[in-house]
């Protein structure tokens, strides 16, 4: 038994002990990564987190590396090969709201400057750090989350409620929901300095 503390979730699968340790509420300003947490968010509803992390790879693999760019020229043909494919959740909505989604960013990134600036609005620029002492205490939806929400249900993004933008929001470091004795709770903090 490791002797790290780490938050109540993660378990001991390999996979979700990297990403928790590793990845999970680090800052994210790259939009074309925050354009796969947000495609990899929507293809989870409805599935747990570890569905779509064992496919993650594959996620790239079919979505052109999350390019922009690349995934809104994506056509129906696209579609039909996704869907009859393998490796990602052949889901036809899911698949079109991915597509749909990069669309959407891109007019965004007109509009805004960059994904980044359009997503981070809702926490002020900065990361909220919360204080939870326990798994219990973290919210599934906040107000910015449900701001970011309707905001960007208004864009035109699909597959984006408010619980899907809060796992967003912790996921791409808007918010440090690491509980205050997980190792990587102070390790976070610092990078927000």
């Amino acid at each position: 038994m490791s002797s790290i503390t780490r938050c109540p979730w993660v378990g001991d699968d390999p996979l979700f002990l990297s990403y928790h340790d590793e990845e999970w509420g680090v800052p994210v300003h790259d939009d074309n990564l925050l354009f796969e947490a947000i495609v990899l968010e929507g293809a989870q509803a409805g599935l747990s987190w570890m569905t779509i992390l064992r496919r993650r790879e594959n996620y790239r693999k079919a979505f052109a590396n999350f390019e922009i760019e690349e995934v809104a020229k994506f056509d129906d043909n696209d579609i039909d090969r996704l869907v009859n494919g393998s490796g990602i959740i052949r889901n036809r909505n899911k698949i079109k709201s991915a597509i749909n989604n990069a669309e959407v960013a891109l007019k965004i990134q007109k509009e805004y400057g960059s994904l980044d600036k359009f997503m981070w609005q809702f926490v002020g620029g900065k990361p909220i750090v919360n204080k939870w002492e326990s798994g219990e205490e973290v919210p599934v939806t906040t107000p910015e989350s449900d701001a970011m929400s309707k905001a960007m249900k208004k864009a035109g993004f699909t597959f984006i409620g408010p619980t899907t933008c809060y796992a967003l929001m912790q996921s791409v470091g808007m918010v440090n929901d690491h509980t205050v004795d997980c190792f990587r709770y102070d390790k976070i903090n610092r990078l927000n300095n």
